[in-house]
């Protein structure tokens, strides 16, 4: 007698291979068997006419704070992920001394706009050392698993107090104990090492985080910590990506460990000129295991009256009378003619970036929509509108702002999207040497969301483009799961395959589809994150228990944490 058997589905198994049609049969967590599956178990699932896949694994969240209060980890659970990686660019809150918790905070609030009094509220701290937080993370219950890395801005406030986000070189001391401080946490259980040496990435006072400047030498003892730690991997967010320096340390550490680096670049220039396919090319050239991360689109900022920005948050009458409003009160403001004259009249405050040409800046902002389409054209943004329709394009902004309640909301893609098209962003992704990631689960919370980065994937990629080629469900669910988990040293899951751990999705895929984001009031303190939620994924299994049913969460909560294992091809869950 099995526990549960999945009968019927369509089977897209995470190789890369065809899809079959079967049963999965379920016992003790694992799959026992695949095949035609006359046996009998305690619970039927009809799969006939469905997707059947492993359940996502998600490699670039943030959910370090949240992982300690939400049993859920939504938004991404709602979308199919059954195990997110967190401790991602740096960030942190392990290990940390009892005066530098606030620090932490403030640090993960600036760098990944999540509430900090969400953060001070829900964050219960249990712990001063990384094995000490892992322990705290593998005690709380929760609906999926987890799994972290130990974030350079934690070990360097740790080791180098005040002095960690300044341009202080550290003693060799200091490096050597950050070094064993990385390798500790790593032995403990954390899947790898991560950093950020990019300039946009500052606390909420505007200092650059630490390690931004941190010099080669560091950056490559650091890394070294983890040398002869299987399975262990080296995450690094950079603005210089592609320099010789920056690509010799790195080489260096790839070469004398054999561990994975997976690189990340936060500058549009490095997918507008091809960079970061090119770095592919020269890993793989070289045989080296360095995988640069890509999303299956471009980051945009929504903007909104549900998010924090929108194009008049720089005018004066809205810094002055409109910004601290509730959303009700801001509508009805808004749709005074007087305020809409006035704002109109107004210039923004904020000259910096984009910002300086509001205008020009409408060419690249297109509604979203009930059904949100992420691949559109010149035409359908603001300023297409405002043209086709003869008026002023910040009167038409201001106008589809308000409408509808103040419930639109708005996509600006911040990079890679040259010539209105997603064609490169489907080159890198297909390249072999590169992982799809950043969908920032649990962060950003009030101007990006994109946490539901796989079914957007899944849909956009698998199903609904009409302006270019697709890709392959194969090779989509492959992305998603074998690859991410392999990559990551859990070889455990990713696969539809006998021993495995019963991750597994059932999908209406001609049903599945991304609703508009919304914003919700639901974090500590009162926090308010944009959330984006699916429908299509009828049954969701963690271990072999149902958590997810049609988008109900079932109380199920057989998610763990999950450890780093030195055995090859083995990434056990605690």
């Amino acid at each position: 007698m099995y526990d549960s058997i999945v009968r019927n589905g369509t089977i897209i198994d995470g190789t890369g291979n065809d899809r079959f049609v079967a049963d999965i049969a379920i016992k003790d967590g694992k799959i026992a068997k695949i095949g035609q599956i006359t046996d009998p178990a305690t619970n039927e699932i009809d799969a006939k006419g469905k997707l059947v896949t492993p359940g996502w694994v998600d490699i670039h969240t943030h959910y370090d704070g949240q992982a300690t209060w939400d049993p859920l980890l939504a938004p991404s659970s709602w979308h199919g992920v059954t195990t997110v990686v967190m401790g991602n660019c740096g960030v942190g809150f392990a290990p940390v001394k009892p005066d530098d918790r606030n620090f932490l905070i403030e640090l993960m609030e600036g760098v990944e706009d999540i509430p900090g009094a969400a953060l001070s509220e829900g964050i219960d701290w249990q712990w001063e050392s990384f094995p000490e937080y892992l322990d705290t993370l593998e005690s709380i219950p929760r609906a999926i698993d987890v799994a972290t890395q130990v974030p350079h801005g934690a070990i360097r406030a740790y080791v180098m107090g005040e002095r960690c986000n300044t341009d202080y070189a550290p003693t060799q001391a200091e490096i050597d104990e950050m070094a064993v401080l990385v390798r500790e946490g790593v032995e403990a259980g954390a899947l790898g090492f991560s950093s950020s040496k990019t300039l946009l990435h500052k606390d909420i006072h505007g200092e650059y985080m630490p390690g931004t400047f941190s010099g080669n030498d560091e950056m490559l003892a650091l890394g070294l910590g983890m040398k002869g730690l299987k399975n262990s991997v080296f995450e690094l967010v950079s603005d210089h990506l592609g320099d010789d320096k920056e690509w010799a340390w790195v080489t260096d550490f790839q070469k004398q460990t054999g561990l994975t680096v997976t690189l990340i670049a936060t500058t549009a220039p490095a997918y507008e000129n091809g960079k970061m396919y090119k770095l592919a090319e020269q890993a793989r050239a070289e045989g080296r295991e360095i995988r640069p991360q890509a999303a299956g689109r471009p980051t945009g900022v929504l903007h909104g009256l549900q998010s924090s920005f929108n194009a008049f948050v720089g005018h004066p009458t809205w810094r002055n009378e409109l910004a601290n409003l509730d959303h009700d009160s801001l509508l009805a403001r808004l749709a005074e003619p007087a305020t809409k004259a006035q704002i109109l009249s107004e210039q923004s405050i904020i000259k910096g970036g984009l910002m300086q040409d509001l205008p020009g800046l409408m060419g690249q902002v297109f509604p979203l929509g009930e059904n949100p389409n992420y691949e559109p054209l010149p035409e359908e943004s603001i300023a297409g509108i405002a043209k086709a329709r003869g008026l002023d394009v910040m009167d038409v902004m201001y106008d589809m702002l308000v409408a509808n309640g103040g419930k639109e909301l708005f996509y600006q893609p911040l990079g890679g999207y040259q010539g209105f098209s997603l064609d490169y962003q489907k080159k890198l992704l297909e390249h072999p040497n590169v992982l799809f990631g950043l969908s920032d689960g649990g962060a950003h919370c009030g101007v990006i969301a994109d946490a539901g980065m796989p079914t957007f994937i899944l849909t956009h990629w698998g199903r609904d483009r009409t302006r270019g080629d697709k890709m392959s469900l194969e090779f989509i669910v492959k992305s998603l799961t074998s690859s991410t988990a392999h990559a990551y040293g859990m070889f455990d899951r990713g696969l539809l395959t006998e021993g495995m751990i019963a991750d597994i999705n059932v999908i209406d895929f001609d049903g599945l589809r991304l609703h508009r984001p919304e914003a919700v009031f639901d974090l500590p303190a009162g926090g308010r994150r944009l959330v984006q939620r699916a429908e299509g994924y009828e049954i969701t299994i963690k271990s072999g228990e149902v958590i997810f049913n049609n988008g109900q969460h079932s109380g199920a909560l057989p998610g763990k944490l999950v450890r780093r294992s030195d055995a090859q091809g083995v990434s056990a869950a605690s």
